[in-house]
């Protein structure tokens, strides 16, 4: 095995060992008890602009849950856990967010989850961070659903796509897959790209402020 190779295997299982013994430190994560309603659930309301905004508020639960928010950073820093803390060990989005030359996202993260104590390190085969016109830290609710309409800062998708990317993306889906013992966003990925495609189908309305 060449040197470097090396080097950087021993590097992630240290961090792997590390983790778990961090996750002793902090709470445990229990599962959420907030439950997600379908787009069956808003069919009451007449008006269907308030309906689309209702739908997308129940939406945010999902898409301001800190399993997405952590890698749609304002910085060059991800986030990690449910008190979104700066990434531990210190890591940056690098040039193309994919981390820093020479320790990217994958060095430590594999394409599945990795638990050997506790909460280990989580993984998927795309894993990366959102580029910066796409970030979420920090910004209500109205400000997101303007910014995911908005193809300048959605990564250039248009609603099939965003629909798409929502219900069967896989990084997306990490969310309701996250591993050891930590929360999972509410609901199911399939009932969540539901709900986003109603609320497209009802005019795509963002909440008012």
């Amino acid at each position: 095995m060449p040197a470097t190779v090396k080097t950087l295997s021993i590097a992630c299982l240290a961090v792997v060992l590390g983790l778990g013994l961090m996750a002793s430190a902090h709470a445990t994560e229990l599962p959420s008890n907030q439950t997600l309603k379908g787009p069956e659930a808003f069919s009451q309301i007449e008006d269907e602009t308030e309906r689309s905004r209702a739908m997308f508020k129940e939406a945010g639960k999902v898409i301001q849950h800190p399993r997405c928010v952590n890698c749609h950073p304002v910085s060059d820093t991800p986030r990690q856990g449910l008190d979104m803390r700066p990434h531990e060990p210190p890591v940056v989005r690098g040039p193309d967010n994919h981390g820093a030359p020479g320790m990217v996202c994958g060095t430590c993260h594999q394409p599945q989850n990795v638990d050997p104590v506790g909460n280990g390190v989580p993984g998927n085969p795309k894993w990366h961070l959102a580029p910066k016109s796409m970030a979420w830290y920090g910004k209500s609710l109205a400000e997101i659903c303007t910014q995911i309409k908005d193809q300048d800062r959605n990564g250039g998708m248009d609603m099939d796509e965003l629909i798409h990317h929502m219900a069967e993306d896989s990084l997306v889906g990490w969310g309701w897959n996250p591993g050891g013992d930590r929360q999972p966003v509410p609901g199911t990925q399939e009932k969540f790209g539901k709900l986003f495609a109603a609320w497209v189908h009802s005019g795509a309305h963002c909440p008012v402020e």
